[in-house]
């Protein structure tokens, strides 16, 4: 279990870098793959739910997702002790605003909230755990690219290794110069090459949209045959309509 502390992660507003607007990098959709979302779980659990709780989403719902419950108990129950259990975190609110400034938000909608702001809410995830830089004039050592001067450390460095950003001025249209990013330099390498960690991230970033709503899949498969359903009773009512007024002109 990785002990990192997490803070301010994700906030209610839309960032923007280094005085552009973000281009946020697409996530891949592994929304109907179990064996991602059981990996994303993996890491959610290990690197995130030290601080970050998902409170509204039980441990028993990941079998859903193929795991089995003795799975569960052996991976993955590190802070509950009963499947039945929601995804708390011991950490209190009280005193995680005195250690932190502020208490670390709850990630069970975090993707939904995203996506209800702007529509990207996968995208911007997957940007930004990706967009870790250093920066030695930030206390914890880190800043991203996607949500400038961020409090939270980089949870994932391990694996992703350390990179530093690099920027350029550029004019801005209005007779000013702006920072903007340019690109990112890998100088230590983590435990992961990095196609290997952006697939990790695409995992993660599955999985917290998984959490946000578990009935997805279900409610986009029943959606089908409603329509399939409807189109079905559109031929159906069409061609008695057309009986019944065959001899009107």
């Amino acid at each position: 279990m990785k002990k990192t502390f997490l803070v301010l992660i994700f906030a209610p507003f839309l960032a923007f870098a280094s005085g552009g607007e973000l281009h946020l990098d697409k996530a891949p959709d592994r929304s109907g793959d179990d064996a991602a979302l059981q990996r994303g779980a993996k890491l959610f659990v290990n690197y995130c739910l030290n601080c970050h709780s998902a409170s509204y989403m039980r441990y028993n719902r990941l079998k859903d997702i193929g795991l089995t419950e003795q799975q569960i108990k052996d991976d993955l129950l590190y802070t509950a002790e009963k499947t039945g259990e929601l995804m708390r975190i011991s950490m209190q609110r009280d005193d995680a605003k005195v250690w932190f400034g502020a208490a670390p938000p709850d990630l069970t909608v975090i993707a939904r909230s995203r996506a209800s702001e702007n529509g990207t809410g996968p995208d911007w995830l997957y940007t930004y755990l990706r967009g870790f830089y250093r920066d030695q004039n930030r206390p914890t050592g880190w800043n991203n690219i996607a949500f400038e001067n961020v409090g939270m450390p980089h949870v994932l460095w391990e694996l992703q290794g350390e990179q530093v950003a690099h920027f350029a001025e550029k004019a801005d249209g209005h007779g000013n110069m702006v920072k903007h990013f340019e690109k990112f330099e890998l100088v230590k390498p983590g435990k992961l090459k990095p196609e290997e960690f952006d697939d990790a991230v695409a995992d993660l970033v599955a999985y917290l949209q998984y959490m946000g709503e578990p009935m997805a899949g279900t409610r986009k498969t029943l959606g089908m045959f409603v329509l399939a359903a409807l189109a079905v009773l559109f031929v159906l009512a069409y061609s008695l309509k057309r009986e019944f007024w065959k001899d009107i002109h």
